[in-house]
């Protein structure tokens, strides 16, 4: 078992959040702004790393703004020269993270901050290394036992057409016949981690694009890392188009082959 403990309990808990953008320049400032609002609302420590691909709708100027508005301490634009793949934009992210906990997420509204405090409830109260979002689940996972149970409704999708339901749905029941990870939703990319384990695991994943996020549970799961779920719901982007392609779920159905025989 790998589960890190953190030592330092007279300090408070510091969450980073790395977005990764592109073409974001009407979703950057909302997003941020419901961040900070929960953020601030549950006197959390928090910082936000903006990492954008070479926007060219003026996303970092946005970013610029914003950080002027909130401070540069709280909102970070580390840019990249291009286009380079979500795995490696984490990774850039990393590096400028100083918080005690990572979560990853869309900038989109695909998935709300509103979730963020659920996610750290069940951390603390199973002290786990990841917590990531379902939304194919109607309950926490591990359970809660306390009075208060921990949980804004099932999981759910909106936004997304049949065929896209069905995409989703039959990557996750690829993955957990094949895989057997124990997680009903390997595909979504909301997610907490301990910053030591996130290093840890991101430097072993070799995956792109749409696998990733399913490379990154498998492997946690492999070095014994302790891994639980909040349901939330998912809402598809508001603005812009979404970055999935045929090719990704190509890629997805070898990846799935690839970690079946390597992991």
């Amino acid at each position: 078992m790998h589960t890190i403990i953190d030592m330092a309990t007279s300090a408070p808990d510091k969450y980073s959040v790395i977005l990764p953008t592109y073409n974001e320049r009407k979703n950057l400032p909302v997003i941020v702004w419901l961040l900070a609002r929960t953020f601030e609302s549950h006197n959390l420590e928090w910082e936000i790393i903006v990492v954008d691909d070479a926007s060219p709708d003026g996303t970092q100027e946005i970013a610029h703004q914003l950080a002027k508005t909130y401070g540069e301490d709280k909102i970070m634009l580390r840019p990249r020269a291009g286009k380079l793949g979500l795995g490696t934009a984490y990774v850039h992210g990393l590096n400028f993270c100083t918080g005690t906990f990572v979560i990853i997420m869309d900038a989109d509204f695909s998935h709300h901050p509103k979730f963020i405090p659920e996610f750290i409830k069940q951390q603390k109260t199973h002290n786990l290394d990841i917590v990531t979002g379902t939304r194919y689940a109607s309950s926490p996972s591990p359970p809660s036992s306390d009075a208060n149970p921990i949980g804004l409704g099932p999981g759910g999708v909106y936004g997304w057409d049949l065929k896209r339901k069905l995409v989703s749905r039959g990557a996750n029941y690829l993955a957990d016949t094949v895989l057997q990870p124990g997680i009903s939703d390997l595909t979504g990319s909301f997610r907490l981690y301990r910053l030591p384990v996130l290093r840890d695991i991101i430097g072993r994943c070799t995956s792109k694009g749409y696998v990733f996020q399913m490379e990154m549970v498998v492997r946690a799961r492999a070095l014994g890392y302790t891994v639980g779920e909040v349901p939330i719901t998912f809402v598809d982007r508001i603005y812009g188009e979404s970055k999935l392609s045929g090719n990704e779920i190509v890629g997805y159905a070898k990846g799935v082959a690839n970690l079946w025989w390597n992991v």
